[in-house]
């Protein structure tokens, strides 16, 4: 039972459909499209492809995807890999030759193929109800009638200024008066929405040839990269549906899609702590808190050997989540000491990148995990100035290091650290989930789900709570950590640090039904919420 005396807020509880995502108009947009005979499936890229207007730091079609749908009645879920490629001219030898020592954010050769437009259509064609055109509309209808800016994404947005500043046509676009538009201006983008109308007109091809493509390539080789008209036309066919990864824990069937992706570290975290009892002190107390930050500890250092493109790269998937693995993995957490642990790699990842996730369940039962992404904020901030498309920024996970897993080569997908979570129970679907927030993803997927299962809060109060991660030695905290356990955690080893942003957002929907409800949360430190009806 929630304490009305302290603040928060009662998770959404709905019969039919519910959508949870980071903006309440997505989440609105979500709505109608069931609304309007739209499955979940539906109502996922339509709030995607909006999101990727009114929260233009986290997302857009310049940005890649991964999706996991449970269709009902059928016991499966459905993986899409929505990853874009390297250009066919990316060899750590020509980067090196360019002067790059190492990847860098906002250089075009961290721009792989975008990969989420693709992965729309795929999407929409093989399991979609309704047409492509009509899902774009709300997105379109942003662009260019405009949107108001909300608090989280005027916060983000003044953050990446200087990136933008940086890039002259993104400073044309996205800035007012050179500076971050404020909280409540109206904001029109209508470049991308002749875009926007162009993909729902002709499809995604319309997005990976002619003038669209040809204006990405333009500003990408404006700033110095690689990429070609041809590598944007194999684009088109580079999402693929892939098979899923699973883990069983505390009696429900974990879903995530495989490598590239790094779902396979929240899977890894679950099978190390699944031999620990509930300890005493809650889900703030010090065991707790310390055990899960072992795990992490292990699951990330074994995710910066392995994790990788598997197309180019043997990524040992059945070891790291053998049984024998991970208990061999879990004798090393020990109550009281943190652990000393190999020096782990170089770490790919900045502290924060922007994503957005979302969830949708639709009245026949259907659920839908999806997240879409620039990575960085703004991603690598070049617009391609004609098309409207802000480009991400994902190959900033690749390496230069030959030999590495990660290393840059042609056509191949670096690492990803955006994962949608599916929960199934009895092989129906139980809870689509996910965290947003860069490399922190398997940390806040698998404090939510023990939040959950092992200290009984509902979905809402599950997202709400407290998080810490470990980060290059120290231990980020949040504020409401209590500080008598900070201490504590300090005395075991931990370096333990106050962290003033907040560790990702998320949303999930429980579909219970024994009562036929849904139950639905969304993350406060974002600005969405979960809605139903």
């Amino acid at each position: 039972m929630r304490d009305f005396h302290a603040p928060g807020r009662s998770p959404v509880i709905a019969g039919r459909g519910m959508a949870a995502t980071s903006m309440p108009a997505a989440s609105l947009a979500a709505i109608e499209v069931l609304k309007a005979g739209g499955n979940a499936l539906d109502a996922a890229i339509a709030a995607a492809a909006l999101l990727g207007v009114i929260e233009p730091q986290s997302t857009g079609i310049g940005g890649d995807c991964f999706c996991l749908y449970a269709p009902a009645g059928t016991g499966q879920v459905i993986a899409m890999n929505g990853s874009g490629r390297a250009p066919g001219a990316a060899t750590p030898e020509r980067l090196r030759a360019a002067g790059l020592t190492a990847m860098k954010a906002d250089s075009a050769h961290s721009v792989t193929i975008p990969g989420a437009v693709a992965a729309w259509a795929k999407l929409n064609a093989a399991y979609g109800r309704k047409p492509l055109d009509f899902l774009l509309q709300p997105a379109i209808k942003a662009a260019e009638d405009g949107f108001f800016v909300h608090a989280r994404v005027a916060h983000d947005w003044e953050e990446a200024a200087d990136k933008l500043r940086g890039h002259a046509a993104s400073a044309r676009h996205y800035l007012v008066g050179n500076e971050a538009p404020r909280i409540g201006t109206r904001m029109a983008l209508p470049a991308l929405g002749r875009t926007l109308r162009a993909i729902g007109r002709d499809g995604a091809r319309a997005f990976y040839e002619g003038a669209i493509a040809a204006d990405m390539v333009r500003a990408l080789r404006e700033a110095g990269g690689l990429h070609t008209e041809a590598d944007f036309a194999a684009g088109l066919d580079g999402p693929e549906f892939v098979t899923p990864i699973q883990r069983r824990f505390r009696g429900l069937d974990i879903f995530e899609c495989p490598p590239n992706g790094t779902g396979i570290i929240a899977l890894m975290m679950l099978g190390m702590l699944e031999g620990f009892d509930a300890p005493e002190g809650g889900a703030m107390g010090v065991a707790r808190l310390h055990r899960h930050i072992e795990a992490a500890r292990l699951g990330y250092r074994d995710r910066d050997a392995f994790v990788a493109d598997p197309a180019q790269v043997e990524v040992p998937v059945e070891k790291l989540l053998s049984d024998s693995y991970l208990r061999a993995l879990a004798r090393g957490i020990r109550d009281g000491q943190a652990a000393e642990l190999p020096p782990p790699g170089e770490t790919l990842l900045p502290v924060h990148a922007d994503t957005v996730y979302l969830c949708v369940v639709d009245e026949d039962g259907n659920a839908c995990s999806f997240i879409n992404s620039l990575f960085e904020s703004f991603g690598s901030g070049i617009l391609g100035e004609e098309s409207g498309v802000m480009l991400h920024n994902r190959g900033f996970g690749f390496r230069l290091q030959e030999g590495h897993p990660n290393c840059i080569a042609p056509h191949k997908r670096p690492m990803h650290t955006i994962i949608p979570g599916m929960a199934m129970k009895d092989g129906q679907p139980f809870m689509p989930f996910g965290v947003m927030g860069g490399h922190f993803q398997p940390m806040g997927q698998t404090l939510l789900l023990t939040n959950m299962l092992d200290f009984g809060m509902d979905v809402q109060a599950a997202l709400d709570a407290p998080r810490l991660f470990p980060r290059e030695g120290k231990i980020q905290c949040e504020r409401g950590i209590p500080a008598e356990v900070v201490a504590r955690l300090n005395a075991m080893g931990h370096d333990c640090i106050p962290f003033a942003k907040p560790h990702g957002g998320g949303q999930a929907i429980v579909i219970d039904r024994e009562r036929g409800a849904l139950i639905g949360g969304s993350d406060p430190r974002k600005d969405g919420c979960a809605l139903g009806y």
